[in-house]
């Protein structure tokens, strides 16, 4: 069975967290070192989306199985934040020629490593590579037209279908119309713009100036409350990948939302698991209108983004495809033994 050592930061960090729940949930947690040893992975501490990285009943096995850099099958840092990389410092030269190093890129910005130099620890970043180069980048913000290397490969969030589970299911449709988020893009305001006074948007809190720690929808609430919505909006952050592009889907709703710009393996299909308005926001209000009109379509859209969420986007199903990637670019069989091990999502 292969071993993974994953260099992460305690806090907090949404693909950081999904992939480490994804990969020990294929590989087990005792082949997946969490480095430092992370208490939100294994007690149940945090809700959500703070807990995306929890793995239950992981708890004994992750104190056992401890391992060097140098006996591990390859190394990944989980995140473009500081910590990371302070501590992948302390072992690089360490780690063997022959171990692959993967750097799992979260950040906002589009560019290889930006995070870290919005955050003022380009340092850090530059001395990594300047030991060695990553084998392989998997990028959140892989924009359509980038010029990346050619180990840089798309990696966009997923559905922990763990966290889904602990929300009730409705027993009725309370909204209509939502579009619960900060404005930290020009467009976000502009569609709320467009949904003042709409619907029943105002009733429901679709509207300017919301501040994420005032929000009164939060942890497993905040779910329970998505799956009480007919249409659910989607339009992009600081970065193009939203958590509520997957969440939307994995719950089961009906999703309108802007194409995003960036790389999408296994993408949902405009008009059949999600529906696309256009750039500018002029058919915006008409197709929310349309789809309150026609609940048989709108339904069936909203079970096809289920069923494609749980096949190809849980974090479990994101875990095989960066597990796929590493063995088709780097030649190590990572799956082989341990295909048998492989739970459903």
């Amino acid at each position: 069975m292969p071993k993974l050592l994953f260099i992460n930061d305690r806090k907090p960090d949404y693909l950081q967290d999904l992939t480490y729940s994804g990969l020990a949930g294929i590989l087990g947690p005792g082949n997946v070192i969490d480095h430092p040893w992370n208490p939100h992975y294994h007690l149940q501490r945090g809700r959500y989306p703070r807990n995306l990285g929890h793995v239950r009943n992981s708890l004994f096995r992750s104190l056992l199985s401890r391992a060097p850099a140098g006996r591990c099958d390859a190394v990944i840092i989980g995140a473009a934040k500081p910590a990371c990389f302070v501590e992948y410092l302390k072992i690089a030269r360490d780690i063997p020629d022959s171990t692959p190093v993967i750097f799992i890129d979260g950040g906002d910005w589009p560019v290889i490593g930006g995070d870290l130099y919005r955050l003022k620890a380009s340092s850090v970043y530059e001395r990594a590579v300047a030991i060695r180069p990553f084998d392989l980048v998997g990028k959140r913000e892989y924009l359509m037209e980038s010029g990346y290397a050619h180990n840089v490969f798309p990696l966009p969030f997923s559905c922990n279908f763990d966290c889904f589970a602990r929300a009730r299911q409705p027993s009725a449709f309370k909204y209509g119309v939502a579009f619960w988020a900060v404005e930290s893009h020009p467009i976000r305001s502009a569609v709320l713009d467009r949904l003042d006074g709409r619907f029943d948007c105002r009733e429901n809190g679709s509207v300017r100036n919301q501040i994420f720690k005032k929000y009164r929808r939060r942890g497993i609430r905040y779910l329970e409350e998505l799956q009480s919505c007919r249409v659910v909006l989607n339009f992009r952050g600081t970065g193009w990948d939203t958590l509520r592009y997957w969440e939307t889907p994995g719950l089961g709703r009906f999703m309108i939302s802007q194409r995003p710009a960036i790389r999408l393996p296994d993408d949902f299909r405009d008009g059949q698991e999600i529906v696309y308005c256009r750039d500018d926001l002029s058919d915006l209000l008409d197709l929310c209108g349309y789809y309150l009109d026609h609940p048989e379509e709108r339904e069936t859209i909203a079970r096809n983004a289920r069923t494609l969420a749980l096949e190809k986007h849980s974090s479990l199903a994101r875990a095989r495809y960066l597990l796929g990637v590493m063995e088709s670019t780097l030649r190590v069989s990572f799956m082989g033994e341990s295909s048998s091990h492989i739970r459903a999502s």
